[in-house]
């Protein structure tokens, strides 16, 4: 009997996973070693705009730069998620790109040169690449038992406990030193560390997840279960569904051009644009438990919210008045949260187990298109006029809407669970 095949109930031998850890305390560990980790490389992020800037960047290289390395960050999963898929080493793919990510960050703070600065938030995003697939694919398994809008959204709201405590921490080193990034990134190596030492026992304590999903659905007799299922092509509803992501993705700001148009435009000091950043992180939390929660009932309609949510970034963030840029900052932080939650819950409900690395790997190829091309064109447009910044974002997500309606993915609800 495979590994795949073993089942929590009847490996008493081996001790299957969920006679260590049930499927909630599994999200649970999982989601602090993401709250380390996103105390690390959020608390950078939220810099990096003020960063580039202070080394002489202009607005359209800090889109461009910012852009390319959510494209790095989702392209790449091409090739990272079949690669896991390929080998079900997932636990080791996981495992490399947060240490890639622990030792990214501090060393930005050292960077003295633009093109090393950029490099290395590239870098960092790089790391996030590689380890996505596997992550979301292991997460994937708990969810299916404890319903996989919860089970994600759960997951994503510990995230942003992280990435509120990051970016506070950031600001206050920041003050302390009088704007020194070097001791204020140097110090996010502490939670980096805690939360590789965090996840290597964690995968101790569960080698093989996926026993939670083959306990989870029953199949009927003569049918596959998940764990074995396999498809040669990813189902037709997943390509639909990635338009629609890639669409409002293609319209949307990234943090860098809203923290650089903070500062320039002197609406915020450097030291309170982290402080606003951890505001966004908490919107991004709040989002995501609404919106799973909507999700395990009502389905993928839910998603509907997205690029209303998108547009209402670029009319608000980027005006000069400083409560109406903070209300779009906290604007765009509840689309990430819907992102980073939702979208990736609806990849498991339309992806067999034995595709689900390669369709979160696609996935994210086609949402790196598209963060790329968001990044450059808001950022051109910013630095060209930004009412036509505000209302080529508004034509882009009323597209996305159109889309939305057309794909079977928004018809669809939750198939694996009740």
């Amino acid at each position: 009997m495979t590994p795949a095949r073993t089942t929590p109930r009847t490996s008493a031998s081996s001790g299957g996973p969920a006679r260590r850890l049930s499927p909630w305390r599994f999200v649970m560990v999982f989601g602090g070693v993401s709250l380390l980790m996103d105390f690390v490389y959020e608390g950078a992020r939220s810099v990096t705009g003020p960063l580039l800037a202070h080394l002489g960047a202009s607005a359209a290289v800090v889109g461009v730069v910012t852009g390319a390395g959510e494209a790095a960050a989702l392209g790449l999963r091409l090739v990272s998620g079949p690669l896991a898929d390929r080998s079900r080493r997932f636990w080791l793919w996981t495992i490399a790109g947060y240490v890639l990510t622990a030792v990214s960050v501090p060393v930005l703070g050292l960077a003295g040169v633009l093109w090393v600065a950029c490099a290395l938030v590239v870098a960092e995003r790089v790391g996030k690449a590689v380890r996505s697939p596997a992550k979301d694919t292991l997460l994937s398994h708990a969810t299916a038992a404890t319903g996989r809008g919860r089970g994600f959204a759960v997951h994503e709201a510990m995230d942003q406990v992280g990435a509120v405590l990051g970016p506070l921490t950031v600001a206050g080193v920041l003050t302390l030193t009088g704007d020194d990034y070097a001791p204020a990134l140097g110090v996010l190596a502490v939670p980096g560390v805690a939360a590789v030492v965090l996840l290597v026992w964690l995968r101790a304590r569960v080698p093989d997840p996926i026993a939670y999903e083959a306990t989870s659905a029953a199949p009927p007799p003569g049918r596959p279960s998940p764990v074995e299922a396999r498809q040669p092509e990813l189902p037709r509803a997943f390509w639909a569904y990635a338009a629609f992501t890639a669409a409002t993705l293609v319209g949307f700001a990234t943090f860098g051009v809203l923290s650089y148009h903070l500062v320039t435009r002197h609406l915020l000091p450097t030291a309170t644009v982290p402080v606003l950043y951890a505001a966004a992180m908490a919107a991004d939390a709040l989002a995501a438990l609404a919106t799973g929660w909507l999700y395990d009932r009502v389905g993928a309609r839910v998603l509907v919210v997205l690029p209303l949510l998108s547009a209402a970034v670029a009319g608000l963030a980027f005006t000069g008045t400083l409560w109406i840029a903070v209300a779009g900052a906290l604007v765009w932080g509840a689309a990430v949260g819907v992102q980073e939650s939702t979208l990736r819950a609806t990849v498991a409900d339309l992806v067999p187990t034995g595709r689900r690395a390669t369709a979160y790997g696609v996935f994210a190829g086609v949402m790196g298109v598209a963060a790329l091309g968001g990044g450059a064109l808001t950022g051109a447009l910013y630095d060209v006029s930004v009412p036509a910044l505000t209302v080529t974002v508004a034509g882009i997500q009323a597209a996305a809407l159109v889309l939305l309606r057309t794909t079977r993915a928004a018809r669809s609800g939750p198939t694996a669970n009740p």
